[in-house]
């Protein structure tokens, strides 16, 4: 369970997308609404599903702003054309509205099943209470909001040299090199530019959720996203700290994963180059 991670709060609750009525949206913003410095890596799969599209825009229109990122399980708004990508805007729109933020600076992730129509109903009556439940100790609320058919939420946090980095996440199948049918938000209270924060990002995921398979497909929703709210000032150690937090998580995922009853690792030696998908890593 994670603990607090100065600037951030996070919530997550059930809005009705699953028939279950288990929770199905989660949120995690700034404390004041106010956008911070945000980096992404985003799915290599070439047809992305709306939630991916619209972030990679909202992270291009503000030079690697963002105040909150808006998280819905049980459907993966992919495939779902120009409607699609509406509800992904709207979804933003409600939130930033809540947050008295600007649009472009909500982020959102979708994932669940592909090629249905997302119940956007349900999602929209969500907004205002995710919004109102968000609070510092949220972030195990939001990991339980974001689970598919994963065993279980993974939440993680790691304390450095004056400052922390969580990780929340969901993983479970279709877990390929590159990413697949996967979502993770880091938060750290460090400070960073958007072009720092993206190099750690990248370096992290490179070595982590890149270097995971569980069935060897990539899905259309795979994202990470991370947030520094700069409270503690510029800390040297920030990269090895996400690298680990991702790390981390990316094991939890294969422990986690749909199905999966056995984990190994493998080491390969006298490859050509250490990991040639790192070089498919885009920023927003």
């Amino acid at each position: 369970m994670s603990l607090h991670v100065p600037g951030f709060v996070a919530s997550g609750i059930a809005c009705g997308i699953k028939e279950s009525g288990a929770p199905d949206l989660a949120l995690v913003a700034t404390a004041d609404g106010r956008p911070v410095p945000a980096a992404a890596v985003f799915t290599s799969n070439l047809a992305p599903a709306a939630p991916v599209q619209v972030s990679r825009a909202h992270l291009a229109a503000t030079g690697g702003y963002a105040s909150a990122v808006v998280i819905n399980s049980g459907n993966a708004n992919a495939a779902t054309g120009a409607t699609g990508r509406e509800q992904a805007e709207r979804t933003c729109a409600l939130v930033a509205e809540g947050l008295g933020c600007r649009p472009e600076e909500v982020l959102v992730c979708s994932t669940g099943l592909i090629g249905i129509p997302l119940p956007f109903a349900a999602l929209e009556s969500g907004i205002a209470p995710v919004l109102a439940a968000r609070h510092a100790a949220g972030y195990p609320h939001a990991a339980l909001a974001m689970m598919t058919t994963d065993l279980g939420p993974k939440d993680v946090l790691h304390a450095g040299d004056g400052f922390v980095v969580n990780g929340i996440a969901k993983g479970a199948a279709m877990l390929a090199p590159d990413m697949a049918t996967m979502l993770a938000v880091l938060t750290t209270d460090a400070s960073a530019s958007p072009a720092e924060l993206h190099a750690a990002l990248a370096a992290a995921v490179a070595r982590s959720f890149n270097e995971l398979s569980v069935d060897g497909a990539t899905s259309t929703n795979d994202t990470v996203i991370a947030l520094a709210a700069g409270g503690a000032g510029p800390r040297p150690g920030l990269p090895a700290l996400m690298a680990d937090v991702c790390a981390e998580l990316a094991t939890l995922m294969a422990d986690g994963a749909e199905g999966a009853t056995r984990r190994a690792r493998i080491l390969v030696t006298g490859a050509a180059s250490a990991h040639p998908g790192a070089d498919q890593v885009a920023p927003g």
